[in-house]
């Protein structure tokens, strides 16, 4: 089995979905007491938060600082435990000599063996706002529909990193979200990408009437499939 290294923290509440279903994962292909042979490297969100995602130069070298730790420890690829960390992903990977499991990527190919060619995408307003996850969807023919006001974009954002990433839910949000969603669906998405790995804390495909794409569900099914290859 090969060693997956994980870089955490971004928040903690969702590096736990990614450990179990890791985990789970291994488990339900080698069965017994088969689990994942993994190093975790769990950052303090707020080196990051409290100077912004967008100051990227310092945002790629905290970043790099716990890739390096993953390294020495054994790790033979990266798991990035967020979305937005994508937008510095290749600058990592060269660095650090080591794979990086793009979860835009695997996202991507989750959206193309469904044939679904348009969807819509909500996470970061980094993530909905820059190239770096729709490029990745593009080269497989699909299009990305993001909420179209930059009001909207802000909420998500806010409640992103305010609430959900703190393991909050509320109600209200989940109401909010889920009229984003459908104003997505009317503009023509026929599938929704959960584009932020703290979006599953609050809906699932039970909320909403087409295919939902859990970046963090789909990107730990990567790590599985790299550990057991």
């Amino acid at each position: 089995m090969k060693k997956i290294g994980l870089l955490g923290g971004l928040s903690w509440v969702s590096t736990l979905d990614y450990y179990r279903h890791i985990n789970e994962g291994v488990n339900a292909e080698l069965g017994g007491l088969n689990f994942a042979e993994c190093v975790l490297y769990s950052l303090n969100f707020n080196e990051i938060q409290r100077y912004g995602w967008d100051d990227w130069e310092r945002t790629y070298a905290v970043l790099l600082k716990g890739c390096t730790h993953l390294k020495a420890a054994g790790a033979e690829a990266i798991v990035l435990c967020a979305n937005t960390a994508h937008v510095v992903a290749d600058r990592l990977e060269a660095a650090v000599e080591l794979p990086i499991i793009h979860i835009a990527t695997v996202t991507a190919q989750e959206i193309s063996q469904q044939r679904v060619q348009t969807i819509g995408l909500i996470g970061t307003k980094f993530t909905m706002e820059l190239p770096f996850f729709r490029d990745q969807l593009q080269q497989y023919g699909i299009e990305t529909l993001i909420p179209e006001q930059q009001e909207t974009r802000n909420f998500i954002q806010q409640t992103l990193k305010d609430e959900l990433g703190r393991g909050i839910t509320s109600t209200a949000t989940r109401v909010a979200y889920l009229e984003i969603i459908q104003q997505l669906i009317n503009r023509g998405a026929k599938g929704i990408v959960f584009g932020c790995t703290e979006i599953p804390l609050l809906l699932s495909q039970t909320d909403v009437a087409v295919p939902i794409f859990d970046t963090t569900r789909i990107h730990a099914r990567a790590a599985v499939e790299f550990a057991l290859s």
